[in-house]
């Protein structure tokens, strides 16, 4: 069961546009119907219109159907099409959905078919619901309470009855994933190395401590891969008919996924061509907004990468985690793009983009640390702005020490300009005979400290007391200093553009950020 609107946002990267009746997008999908010469009159909530070319057949076919939308490949194209189309659907109170005639039918029924039926809603965000049907009947067949997990641990389905279940299993639920004492505990135990290295199913002894029960886990696989795993509770080992259903469940749980997998890793594709448009700067980008399913309001971008020895696993974990669960049930759209992940979030605080990078890092495994930039508030047309500020944050996170904050393009521009400074003087840039080049120059040959001295005393505005205490000097020694400043170089401190260039000058030359 989905919505039309994700339908006609997936479909899209397929040519297929959405004709009239925008109210529509918000009903929801839970058949499909594809009609033959013996009965036009086929039930669904969508109604594939294979055999004519002609859009008012179609809209007929699905509205004596009841159909809520009806897909069409109509022998033309173009701006009347399309208003002709429009106007047939209202007058039927009939979605239609134009597709290319390049594209085949069974290439959009595969898409359709796989999206309607086989890409439902659960409670941990994307897979099947008869993940859900398939965790009663084991439960029933073998007399246990049976959790289907993904390979991170992270709940995808569960039995209903809960005679069998043990508090461990009820707290897995409720936190929608195995709490980080059980996995220890299974890990010291050798389980999951047991489960990933075989296909046979593995038994764990009860232990009171941590309210677990007996219970016997299966890994599911498609060939070598490891996809997830089924846990059972129970007594003791499995042994016969109930043995062979919990082998059997596991490969039922395997094909689930892969279908689950393939229909999310179309709709991340689709997702990434779109938040790539926008951050690269599109010439219909509130369009491409709608498309998103994101509301026109001021949104960040924020760039993240993750390290670990495997720089690019990590990488694509944390871009697996951004973009699982429906696209309406997640705050913001993911791209990768080179070895950074791209988000755009609708937030007027960074404080919530840096809630958002939080929960991301949690869901990561321990040893993967994660380095995040955050652009500052952007209407549509300002994305690609955005995204440049979030990589110059980005930079400065990454050279941070660590537990520093994630920066916010808003918050932390001083100390981007500073950085922007710095690459500048790096590159000889600044006046080699000005005044401050001239008292480095000194310091390094005498080992003064008119540089320190200089700086301090325009920090504080000319505050004689104030940079003496900064030095831990008398305020005559910085006097005293000023003077042979000035007999060693014109500093002209009463001209405010000469302070104001020494103070840009000094920034770009500081070795370390001044936070």
């Amino acid at each position: 069961m989905i919505t039309l609107d994700r339908l006609v946002n997936v479909l899209g990267g397929y040519g297929v546009r959405l004709c009239g009746r925008p109210e529509a997008r918000s009903a929801w999908l839970r058949s499909v119907a594809m009609p033959d010469a013996t009965d036009r009159h086929a039930a669904g909530d969508l109604l594939l219109a294979v055999g004519t070319a002609s859009i008012a057949e179609a809209v007929r076919w699905a509205a004596a159907s009841r159909a809520t939308a009806v897909l069409v490949r109509p022998a033309g194209s173009g701006a009347e099409v399309e208003r002709d189309a429009a106007e047939l659907g209202d007058r039927h109170g009939v979605a239609v959905l134009l597709a290319d005639p390049a594209v085949s039918w069974s290439q959009l029924a595969g898409v359709v078919y796989g999206l309607v039926l086989e890409s439902r809603e659960t409670a941990s965000g994307r897979g099947p619901t008869d993940l859900f049907a398939l965790a009663d009947s084991l439960a029933d067949v073998i007399g246990g309470a049976v959790t289907i997990e993904d390979r991170h641990s992270r709940v995808l389905a569960y039995s209903r009855s809960q005679q069998a279940g043990d508090p461990a299993r009820l707290e897995t639920i409720l936190a929608r994933r195995v709490p980080d004492r059980l996995r220890e505990l299974f890990q010291e135990r050798g389980v999951f190395a047991r489960l990933a290295a075989a296909d046979e199913p593995v038994f764990v002894p009860a232990d009171a401590e941590h309210g677990l029960t007996g219970r016997m886990a299966v890994a599911a696989r498609a060939g070598r891969e490891l996809l997830g795993w089924v846990w059972v509770t129970c007594e003791r080992p499995l042994t016969g008919a109930h043995l062979r259903a919990l082998a059997d469940g596991a490969r039922t749980v395997a094909l689930h996924l892969l279908r689950s997998r393939a229909s999310a890793d179309l709709e991340r594709q689709v997702e990434s061509d779109l938040v790539i448009r926008l951050l690269e700067g599109s010439s219909d980008a509130e369009t491409v907004i709608s498309r998103l399913g994101l509301a026109p309001q001021p949104m960040r971008v924020i760039a993240v990468r993750a390290h670990t020895p495997d720089r690019h696993a990590a990488l694509l974990l944390a871009f697996e985690q951004a973009t699982t669960g429906f696209g309406w049930s997640r705050p913001g759209r993911s791209a990768l793009l080179g070895d950074t992940l791209y988000t755009i979030l609708p937030a007027e605080q960074a404080d919530g983009a840096r809630q958002w990078i939080t929960a991301l890092h949690r869901e990561l495994p321990a040893q993967v640390r994660v380095v995040a930039g955050i652009g500052a508030p952007a209407e549509v047309a300002e994305l690609p702005a955005a995204r440049q500020e979030a990589d110059e944050c980005l930079a400065l996170h990454e050279s941070a020490g660590p537990g520093a904050v994630p920066p916010a393009y808003d918050e932390s521009w001083d100390d981007i300009l500073l950085r922007r400074l710095r690459a500048a003087a790096r590159t000889g840039r600044t006046p080699a005979r000005g005044p401050v080049s001239t008292l480095m120059r000194h310091d390094t040959g005498h080992g003064t400290r008119f540089v320190a001295t200089l700086r301090a005393w325009l920090m504080s505005q000319g505050d004689l007391a104030l940079a003496a205490e900064q030095l831990g000097v008398h305020p005559n020694t910085v006097r005293n200093r000023l003077r042979k400043m000035d007999e060693l170089v014109p500093l002209d401190l009463n001209d405010g553009r000469k302070r104001l260039a020494m103070i840009i000058m000094l920034a770009a030359v500081e070795d370390e950020p001044r936070h």
